[in-house]
């Protein structure tokens, strides 16, 4: 490959990741935001957009795998190297809900387009990970259920959106989101309220 190649493909990389930036603060002011808007933000053309992500589909996806990798990320260093399955659990959740957070707007936004059942093909190995944890918490006895595992993850997810859409439409405030969050899914894990409450003060 020589040097001109190089260069190019290095500011073609600048450039993506610059629009990818400047659209997901674009989307999130404002999530009718076109592609034309994005472009004029990012101080690029239209047709540099273009080149890069070929409908604004294509660009509202590529947001979301992003935002799935930043929460596999968060999810994979918060427990790590933690022995008790509540702890990892509540750990975790706190980890989840900043990024989260960050990409709520997105995430709604991104149902008219990615569907709900995207959102949740590209979760599964976060839920995977979700499902192990789980079940060695049920077989340790440190949560109780009648669900098994694989139910209750999906459970756990849906509760997490569900308080992402109370913080949008203004039901909860999202500075109390996260804590408020970890101990409704500890709970819903069958650890005892005040456990739960307790565990969240810790290690929070």
């Amino acid at each position: 490959m020589t040097a001109m190649t190089t260069g190019n493909s290095s500011r073609a990389d600048a450039n993506r990741r610059r629009i990818l930036d400047v659209a997901l603060a674009e989307l999130l002011r404002d999530p009718d935001a076109s592609m034309d808007q994005i472009a004029r933000a990012a101080g690029v053309v239209r047709r540099t957009v273009y080149g890069h992500f070929p409908s604004r589909e294509a660009l509202i996806s590529t947001l979301v795998d992003g935002a799935v990798e930043a929460l596999a990320d968060a999810d994979a260093r918060a427990r790590a190297g933690v022995s008790d399955p509540a702890e990892a659990l509540a750990r975790s959740v706190l980890a989840l809900w900043p990024v989260a957070d960050r990409y709520r707007l997105l995430i709604a936004l991104a149902q008219r387009t990615v569907t709900v059942q995207g959102i949740r093909d590209r979760l599964a190995p976060v839920r995977d990970d979700k499902v192990r944890l789980l079940q060695r918490g049920l077989d340790e006895g440190a949560f109780v259920s009648p669900l098994p595992a694989p139910a209750l993850a999906y459970v756990v997810e849906q509760m997490l959106f569900a308080v992402t859409e109370a913080v949008n439409d203004g039901l909860l405030a999202a500075e109390e989101a996260g804590r408020s969050a970890t101990v409704v899914v500890l709970t819903a894990a069958g650890v005892p309220a005040s456990r739960a409450t307790a565990l969240v003060a810790e290690v929070s």
